[in-house]
């Protein structure tokens, strides 16, 4: 089961083919996607306010949610999902928090910011916040278990069970 699972997966993942994802500003200052090279896996989101030039700051151990001024037409069977730029995470300790934007919603998307370090940050219109990688959907469902030993056969592709938290350190 878990070769065809993988050969499914892989036929998924055309290289180098491009699948295109429609946008649209919910306000007419809002800044577009960028990616900065061509070889960059998402499209860095910026800071939009509601109120054209609004700052907003974030103390340490604050979490707010960041608008964007985008919404995005996510093609079925994709999703985006919101990941950290290297450079507000290691620089200004701001952390992305909910991550998962499903191709159902359509409406304005917000990002979820956690400052982690010791200093306040503020942000104005148009700084980078974030970036969203679309990565395709496999299709699942859940089935309960009907016998109280769920691991009667093998269910993993690894001997690890269910060890967890550093449970192979010595």
């Amino acid at each position: 089961m878990w070769t065809l699972m993988r050969l499914l997966i892989t036929s998924t993942c055309l290289v180098g083919a491009q699948v295109i994802i429609e946008y649209a500003r919910t306000r007419p200052d809002a800044h577009d996607p960028q990616r900065a090279n061509p070889s960059d896996a998402g499209l860095d989101v910026f800071y939009s306010p509601v109120n054209e030039g609004q700052a907003v700051s974030l103390n340490p151990g604050e979490s707010r949610i960041i608008p964007t001024g985008l919404r995005f037409g996510i093609p079925h069977g994709y999703m985006l999902e919101v990941k950290n730029r290297s450079s507000v995470a290691s620089k200004r300790s701001l952390l992305v928090g909910a991550c998962v934007i499903d191709s159902g919603y359509d409406g304005e998307v917000f990002i979820n910011l956690h400052n982690v370090g010791k200093s306040p940050q503020f942000l104005k219109s148009g700084d980078k916040i974030a970036q969203v990688v679309m990565l395709p959907v496999v299709n699942f469902r859940a089935v309960q278990s009907t016998s109280g030993d769920l691991y009667r056969s093998p269910i993993t592709i690894s001997d690890r069970g269910d060890g967890a938290l550093g449970s192979t350190d010595e």
